[in-house]
């Protein structure tokens, strides 16, 4: 497991790829190779580029490497019929074209478990909230780069208050805050990816508590 931990650490999806079918050829169960080679090294990620010692292109080339573990895995998954931890619906903004964050976001869920529908970029507040609805989403997450672009997400927010939904919608993105996600009354704020997946997890669980 150490092994596939340092692979994502050092950006090599290659050699992920490999150890994880090694590791599945010594019998270790795909849980084990996520819990213990895959997700770790994502939180380790998390916590360099808080301290400003990583930057987003290294969060992406781990996420890249990790992913490449994670495709070895999903036959496996798939075939056991493993049911995802929940369904995420995650989007960027109208008028956003921006997708770094939201697609390692996506890669970082689907890691931990979770059945994630990407709409993209630049996508309009009905399609989100009617694909939300369609596909019976247990979390939204919005994505925003540009400031200009932020009131949409309190136009999503307070178009699903409206339609009477309770499904609860993150947000983030680099102009994004904690204070603005309050103000618009959004469910949570994540500052990067691993806060993003832990967040999701505790909104799950007080979903399934309540």
């Amino acid at each position: 497991m150490q092994q596939i931990y340092d692979s994502v650490m050092q950006f090599e999806g290659e050699r992920c790829a490999e150890l994880v079918s090694r590791a599945l050829e010594e019998k270790y169960s795909p849980n084990t190779i996520l819990d213990e080679g895959l997700i770790p090294p994502m939180g380790e990620v998390g916590d360099l580029f808080a301290a400003g010692e990583f930057f987003v292109p290294e969060m992406l080339m781990a996420a890249r490497a990790m992913k490449k573990g994670v495709e070895v895995l999903r036959p496996i998954i798939v075939a056991s019929r493993t049911e995802p931890k929940g369904l995420v619906v995650t989007a960027t903004v109208f008028g956003d074209l921006h997708d770094i964050g939201k697609n390692l976001v996506g890669m970082m869920l689907e890691g931990a478990g979770f059945k994630v529908v990407d709409l993209g970029v630049n996508v309009k507040a009905e399609h989100i909230i009617e694909t939300a609805r369609k596909v019976r989403a247990d979390v939204i997450g919005l994505s925003a780069l540009l400031t200009t672009t932020m009131p949409f997400m309190k136009l999503i927010v307070a178009q699903i208050k409206k339609e009477g939904l309770t499904i609860p919608v993150i947000v983030g993105g680099a102009p994004v805050s904690r204070e603005f996600a309050e103000e618009i009354g959004a469910n949570g704020y994540a500052d990067n990816a691993p806060e993003a997946v832990d967040l999701v997890k505790r909104l799950i669980a007080e979903k399934l508590s309540a």
